[in-house]
């Protein structure tokens, strides 16, 4: 009983639930299955897949960061405005990333480097950040001059739009990272024992910041992608994002105690967010009903980590 505990709480058994999950609501959800849907529900969870690439590396470290909806929306805001000002939509990117990973930076620099709290810090962080789009743009959305920002997200590759490709692209690479280079080990290292990892030689500082630093500048990427997608730069976009994530991430096996995480599971834990979501629009159920199946999807998500750490489950290392 003990094992078979162990095989439906560890990343096979989440994959087994998932497929048993999609074909249930494949066959009970009219429209589910139709191209239209399936590529609608992949564009819906790019910003949320995206940015759970490297949420997945907060959590290993033991860490999180709370204001990636924040950077999300503003960097979306600066490549809009940067791209309108300067005229070129390339230099509007590059401003995006830029500060998405600035804000980043700062966030792993006070963290590591000035040990505070990162719930402190990265909810102070989320204020100030979300603060500074709604001064940027008085609080009003601003609209993309050059059509060619709309090409970032309604451009296609063998009929698939090319976020889902980037999101896809992501997946890889930071499954790779994770699991076959020093970064990841050493990530994993600091989440299982930071005090550890520092006598075995990792400089534990320079490995958050620089975790903290990618996150931002992956928000960047998703905030560029969101904000061509929804054809103008959005102060109050992405709001609650960071719940999202986070329950993916938890929901796919990473721990929030550190020390475990498998891409495999973010996937799944990604795509569930997605179809859950998908599956309450295509019933019609209001939006309100919407914010009470996420905390429970958040609820359970944590209570699965608390399951996998008590039956000494662990993800790949």
């Amino acid at each position: 009983m003990q094992s078979i505990k162990k095989i439906l709480l560890g990343e096979q058994g989440l994959v087994v639930i998932f497929a048993l999950a999609f074909v249930l609501v494949s066959v009970t959800v009219p429209n589910f299955l139709t191209e239209r849907n399936m590529l609608g529900l992949l564009q819906s969870v790019v910003t949320i897949g995206i940015v759970a690439c490297t949420m997945m590396f907060c959590l290993a470290s033991r860490d999180f960061d709370l204001s990636v909806g924040s950077i999300v929306a503003f960097s979306g805001m600066v490549a809009v405005m940067a791209s309108n000002t300067t005229g070129s939509i390339f230099l509007g990117l590059l401003a995006a990333i830029a500060c998405g990973a600035i804000v980043g930076f700062i966030n792993g620099v006070v963290i590591a480097r000035f040990r505070i709290n990162a719930l402190i810090t990265t909810l102070a962080t989320m204020q100030i950040v979300r603060g500074f789009a709604l001064i940027s743009s008085d609080g009003r959305a601003v609209g993309i001059n050059d059509p060619a920002f709309y090409d970032l997200a309604l451009s296609r590759f063998l009929g698939v739009p090319a976020p889902v490709w980037l999101m896809g692209l992501f997946f890889v690479i930071f499954g790779f990272v994770l699991n076959r280079t020093i970064f990841g080990k050493n990530t994993l290292a600091i989440g299982g024992n930071p005090e550890a990892a520092r006598l075995a030689g990792v400089n534990v500082v320079t490995m958050r910041i620089w975790i903290f630093a990618l996150q931002g500048l992956v928000c960047g990427v998703a905030g560029i992608l969101l904000a061509s997608r929804i054809t103008s730069g959005q102060p109050n976009a992405a709001t609650g994002l960071e719940l999202s994530v986070i329950s993916a991430c938890v929901l796919g096996g990473v721990s929030l105690a550190g020390g475990r995480a498998a891409m495999t599971g973010v996937i799944v834990g990604v795509l569930i967010m997605g179809i859950a979501e998908n599956v309450m629009n295509l019933l019609n159920i209001q939006a309100f009903y919407q914010y009470v199946v996420r905390g429970i999807i958040l609820l359970i998500a944590v209570l699965l980590d608390n399951l996998r750490v008590s039956t000494g489950v662990r993800g790949r290392r």
